[in-house]
């Protein structure tokens, strides 16, 4: 066994997870052991006891109790095993790349993180993307699997905390473009109903969903959410179906999906929210357009503004639709120079 130690937290692991950092200190830690480390108060933060989720500053000491020797060991070198296929796949889906950030156009199907059932995603893709750097880069914000477009990971540790800070505090700018069912109105508007979690219907929650609560009623709601969306409606086809620009002026789970249908729109091939596979037969309802209109998903992550982690100047990233939405933007005869870079502007 090792004795106490009292580890001083380096100014690159500023504002980080105590339980991340243990574990990058001592990989072999697991995370069952660190939280009762964290309930038997035997992990403290200057002086005080943490939660396993509690963040760390510079310059606190953490007191790290006795630790076995197994605990000890060296991190074993991860062996990345990535198809060649797999590594041209996403090294392709690269838009935009420095000595800090890689941008990925993430395709429409493709996790961002594994989960249960989830082989392959974009965490464990990128080590493929490391270049020439030492480490593999980093996740600083998350879209949903069936969502395509804007994807930013941090390639060093200071970058991906100055990101990861503006992300979570939204210090960035997002539009996203989706095809929903109906035409929205007034056509330029703000939705700020509220978000609850659902549970799901499997051992596991599969099929948990965000339920949308009246803004009278969330601080009466228990585990409700405030939630923020500016909507504008750009083109429409007769009472079927438009093209819509949406801005999260917060960022919650679902929340995109969840807003349009809570006022009657849902975004085309949302199976989730959209009332599954009904189809929309021109009553403004109904995630389905029929026809040659792909079932997938019609939400894109358009565009992203950001402040560069090193020049903090403003980085700004449009990215490509995916497939299926350029097809169902070619039925409709519309092109994606039709729209403003920023239908929002002046708003926030």
């Amino acid at each position: 066994m090792s004795g106490v130690q009292m580890i001083t937290v380096a100014e690159a692991d500023d504002d980080q997870r105590i339980d991340r950092w243990l574990r990058r200190l001592f990989p072999h830690v697991n995370q069952g052991r660190i939280e009762k480390m964290c309930r038997k108060g035997e992990l403290r933060l200057d002086g005080g006891r943490v939660k396993a989720n509690t963040r760390v500053a510079a310059g606190q000491v953490v007191r790290v109790p006795p630790l076995a020797e197994s605990d000890l060991k060296p991190a074993a070198p991860r062996i990345a095993r990535i198809s060649e296929a797999d590594a041209k796949m996403i090294r392709g889906c690269v838009i935009y790349k420095d000595d800090d950030v890689i941008v990925l156009n993430k395709p429409a199907g493709l996790a961002v993180q594994g989960g249960s059932g989830t082989t392959k995603h974009v965490d464990g893709l990128a080590d493929a993307l490391r270049f020439d750097a030492e480490e593999k880069p980093r996740l600083v914000h998350r879209l949903d699997k069936d969502t395509s477009g804007v994807l930013v990971l941090a390639r060093n540790r200071l970058a991906a905390k100055s990101l990861t800070a503006a992300f979570r505090h939204r210090n960035t700018r997002k539009i996203y473009w989706a095809l929903v069912a109906g035409v929205p109105t007034p056509y330029l508007g703000e939705i700020k109903a509220g978000l609850v979690k659902a549970g799901g219907h499997g051992a596991a929650g599969e099929g948990e969903k965000m339920i949308a609560v009246h803004p009278n009623e969330i601080d009466r709601t228990p585990g409700a959410k405030r939630a923020h969306t500016y909507y504008a409606t750009l083109y429409r086809v007769a009472g079927r179906a438009s093209w819509v620009a949406m801005e999260p002026v917060t960022g919650r789970t679902h929340q995109l999906r969840a807003h349009m249908a809570e006022i009657g729109h849902p975004i085309i091939g949302d199976g989730k929210y959209g009332g599954s596979g009904q189809e929309n037969l021109g009553d403004g309802w109904g995630a389905q357009l029929g026809g040659v209109i792909s079932k997938k998903l019609h939400l894109h992550a358009r565009r992203l503004v950001f402040e560069h982690p090193t020049t903090k100047k403003d980085i700004v990233m449009t990215a490509e639709l995916p497939d299926h939405m350029k097809e169902s933007w070619d039925t409709f005869g519309w092109t994606e120079d039709l729209a403003a870079d920023d239908p929002f502007e002046g708003l926030m």
